[in-house]
């Protein structure tokens, strides 16, 4: 009895695990409505991202439109962000931003700063 107890345990502890993936994630950010740009960042939960520090956009347009591309292995179906302005978070006191992963693994998130999508 304990025996085949173990067993169901060990077999429901497996069976939620998920399989993990490669995701590689663009995003895009409209700053056109901000003036003087100086550094633009992202910060999120998950690796290659943190909250600690900018992950660095580069500009597609100077000062108004930056990208940013990274990876990572994740078993999620999402991830969160948000934009970092010339050090300033966007939405202070508010709800990140929540990218949904495509099932192509090639997920492009465009956003406004501090404007909901």
């Amino acid at each position: 009895m304990r025996l085949l107890l173990a067993f169901l345990i060990c077999l429901t502890a497996l069976s939620c695990v998920q399989k993990s993936h490669d995701q590689t994630v663009t995003v895009t950010l409209d700053v056109s409505e901000i003036p003087d740009i100086k550094t633009v960042g992202v910060r999120g939960s998950d690796k290659p991202l943190s909250w600690r520090e900018d992950f660095e956009m580069k500009p597609l347009v100077k000062d108004s439109l930056y990208t940013a591309t990274f990876s990572g292995k994740t078993g999620l179906l999402f991830t969160e962000i948000k934009f970092v302005v010339n050090g300033e978070f966007e939405f202070k006191d508010q709800d990140n931003r929540r990218v949904v992963f495509d099932k192509s693994k090639k997920t492009i998130y465009q956003a406004k700063f501090n404007k909901i999508n």
